[in-house]
């Protein structure tokens, strides 16, 4: 399979765009109002970047369920790995600053509920790592549709669950839908499916599509992104959203693109780090915590208010995150290394 340049390239942007929705305030400027709204496109992306490689691997592999239980079994190591990692954080935390360690604790046990570590990704301070549980499940659902051929069923059976979804986030004044839909089933499930079906069906009509046609639908759907935000929770007092209607649209249009322009960003350095965006994307809330506790000790949690030092912030989360899950592979690498050398 020939690598596309571009999903890596695409996913720098992604991955900086979260980090930003995560250490800038979202209302204190309408600027920031913009560039929050703007940044919407970056989890539906994660889901079909990773729908659409599934989906290649599943067009050629023979055996097609020896690699669906690897690729879920590589998701699911990674998922209970940043738990452990963020669930020891938090007891350290509560150690360093509970009154009531016993009862404190035990608080914080409930939270691990079935329901919330297998299905909804919650229970740890790691709140991001919900896009690893609903992509293990939105994998799953499209690998049993692909084997019963089906996919075409499950991709109008997915928009309408997202769809149904907005109602729970920013559509929720027009009718509030009563489950948490930030998940597999109403966001997850559409964008990875999205993305299979892209592997299986469109990649060979994106061409009908001219680089500025792309760019153009791009831009326009960018700007119908921010309007939609705008119309529903400045205008008619809608409680804040992630995504919205003109998101399936822009995710469609940005992935075309991607797909006709393989080899944007090859050999660039923010390539290469869009390439370790997941790694990036597990970790960064670690460092937002930590930089904002530190502030906090040098009693400068003050900064906190100003616009230029949230830019500063994002930077430095970003940096840090990427130099520290750099850091933990090369850990990795070499204890593989060793295990190598030893069973020799």
């Amino acid at each position: 399979m020939d690598r596309n340049y571009a999903i890596d390239f695409i996913k720098f942007f992604a991955i900086l765009a979260v980090v930003a929705i995560h250490t800038v305030p979202k209302d204190s400027i309408m600027g920031l109002f913009v560039l929050d709204n703007l940044s919407r496109f970056a989890v539906p992306f994660f889901f079909v970047t990773s729908g659409y490689l599934f989906g290649k691997k599943m067009k050629r592999a023979e055996k097609t369920f020896g690699y669906f239980k690897r690729y879920v079994f590589k998701i699911l190591k990674l998922y209970v790995c940043w738990v452990i990692f963020y669930a020891i954080y938090d007891i350290l935390l509560l150690v360093f600053s509970s009154h009531d360690l016993q009862r404190e604790v035990m608080d914080y046990v409930k939270n691990f509920t079935l329901l919330n570590v297998l299905y909804y990704g919650k229970g740890t301070s790691g709140y991001q790592l919900w896009f690893l549980t609903a992509l293990i499940w939105s994998i799953t659902i499209n690998y049993l549709f692909f084997k019963i051929k089906k996919i075409d069923i499950l991709i109008l059976v997915a928009l309408v669950l997202n769809i149904i979804g907005l109602f729970g986030q920013s559509y929720s004044i027009i009718y509030e839908f009563p489950l948490n839909t930030r998940d597999a089933l109403f966001i997850g499930l559409f964008y990875t499916t999205l993305g299979f079906f892209f592997a299986l069906k469109l990649e060979q009509n994106v061409n009908h599509f001219s680089r500025k046609t792309s760019l153009t639908y791009i831009s326009l759907f960018c700007i119908l992104q921010v309007i939609e935000g705008f119309i529903l929770e400045k205008l008619i007092g809608a409680k804040y959203g992630e995504y919205f209607i003109s998101t399936i649209f822009l995710t469609c249009f940005l992935f075309s693109y991607i797909l006709t322009n393989k080899h944007l960003g090859k050999d660039m350095f923010i390539t290469k780090i869009g390439a370790n965006a997941l790694g990036i994307y597990a970790i960064h809330v670690f460092f937002i915590d930590l930089v904002d506790k530190t502030l906090l000790f040098l009693h400068l949690n003050s900064l906190s208010e100003h616009f230029a030092w949230k830019l500063v912030d994002t930077v430095i989360v970003f940096s840090l995150s990427y130099l520290a899950y750099g850091f933990l592979q090369h850990v990795k690498d070499r204890l593989d290394v060793g295990k190598s050398l030893r069973s020799s």
